[in-house]
């Protein structure tokens, strides 16, 4: 094969991604013609969104209380859920788990753990709020179900990359299942799983800010209600506490995974 044909050989035009590429362009073209996007609508929404900026200056903490009130309780609700939801996690990762579990076993349970994961949890919090009412309760059960179909399924992928030599060992001396779990399966997936469990904090530190705008507790229902008021520079307020909690919460748990490796 000559140089020439070397060259163009390695350089070739990938034909098929830039066809792809074009088709992606045609149909971002066509659905934002569908659905009304233009420029004409951006710049009419920045100029809002000045408008309303401007309302949000300076913030208003004068109720202070009504704000703690609503941050601890949101507070509250990403605990509670994120204990509850990785507690039931673990038992469902290690039946989820190919390499520990038989498929009659595994199958059916990564269908619970898929059927958590597919409904957005602001969809689950309005299920809840319908069925038990309005408040935490109903916030703190929708976050769990979310949780669960986050954290079981990234518990699962983690015990399946585990090398099995351990697993074997610790079976060949007769060892029953809770003692290959604690001692040949928790030891290679340990620091993980911890990752795992600040970061589903930390998602839910986030979330339970949202669902209390359908109702289901946290400070959620108190941004909401301050938007209905018009009253933005106590929105402002409310966002800002919001934002300082969430920096609070990395700050500690980058703290705690420094501290654990």
């Amino acid at each position: 094969m000559s140089a020439t044909t070397a060259r163009r050989v390695a350089f070739a035009p990938n034909w098929a991604l830039r066809a792809a590429l074009l088709v992606l362009l045609a149909y971002t073209v066509w659905a934002s013609s569908r659905l009304g996007l233009s420029w004409d609508r951006v710049a009419h929404g920045m100029g809002e969104g000045g408008r309303l900026l401007a309302r949000m200056v300076p913030p208003n903490f004068e109720r202070w209380q009504l704000l703690l009130e609503g941050m601890l309780e949101s507070l509250q609700i990403a605990v509670l859920a994120s204990a509850l939801g990785i507690l039931i996690s673990l038992p469902l990762s290690v039946l989820a788990a190919r390499n520990l579990s038989p498929l009659w076993i595994a199958g059916p349970v990564r269908g619970v753990i898929a059927v958590c994961r597919s409904l957005h949890y602001v969809i689950v919090a309005i299920l809840f709020v319908k069925a038990i009412g309005f408040g935490a309760l109903a916030g703190t059960a929708a976050l769990v179900v979310a949780s669960v179909g986050f954290i079981a399924k990234l518990f699962a992928e983690a015990i399946e990359e585990i090398s099995m030599k351990q697993v074997e060992a610790i079976r060949a001396t007769g060892a029953g299942v809770m003692k290959v779990l604690f001692y040949a399966v928790l030891p290679q997936v340990s620091s993980r799983f911890i990752g795992f469990c600040l970061y589903q904090l930390d998602s839910n530190l986030r979330n339970s800010t949202l669902v209390g705008i359908v109702g289901a507790g946290g400070i959620g229902g108190t941004l909401f209600a301050a938007f209905k008021r018009f009253d933005y520079d106590f929105v402002a307020a409310i966002l800002l506490s919001i934002i300082a909690l969430i920096f609070l919460a990395e700050i500690i748990s980058g703290r705690i995974r420094a501290a654990l490796r």
